[in-house]
């Protein structure tokens, strides 16, 4: 992708080159029964939450022209992992990784009451994969109201 894209179409856009490796997919192709599918679901789901700092972080390197992508580290948790794939995270205190840590937390409880939320829930109700369920909530992500928001709340700070 240029590099000038928008972070959030790059990661969209990862998201679903992902898709091809979906697991749901293969079953749901080899006539897998529906009442069955959530596990091959829950498989990309794990696939996906495993991927998507180290996609994020690369991103983050390639468009703010930080230098090359940085692989995860052995024996980092996952935000911490995050946060030294960002390249930030030898502040020499441990506090960058700390901020990232509570961060994450902090936006990973929405429940299905704000636009990317419902969105993916209604996407994947159609029982489309999870990679079209998070892409469309990432869709979601791109108005003043949602995710924008929180971008111009990190601008600001």
């Amino acid at each position: 992708m240029p590099k000038d894209s928008h972070p959030m179409a790059m990661l969209n856009t990862a998201v679903l080159v992902m898709e091809h490796e979906s697991e749901f997919r293969k079953a749901y192709d080899a006539g897998t029964s529906k009442d069955q599918l959530w596990i091959p679901m829950l498989e990309d789901s794990i696939t996906l939450l495993s991927r998507m700092t180290t996609v994020a972080a690369g991103i983050y390197r390639m468009r703010f022209n930080k230098g090359e992508r940085i692989a995860p580290k052995e024996g980092l948790d996952w935000s911490g992992n995050f946060a030294y794939m960002l390249g930030l995270s030898e502040d020499g205190t441990g506090e960058f990784a700390d901020l990232i840590r509570t961060y994450l937390v902090l936006h990973s409880d929405h429940g299905a009451g704000n636009v990317s939320a419902m969105t993916a829930s209604t996407v994947g109700s159609a029982l489309s994969d999870v990679y079209y369920s998070l892409s469309a909530g990432l869709n979601g992500l791109a108005g003043p109201l949602h995710g924008l928001a929180n971008q111009e709340c990190l601008k600001f700070v």
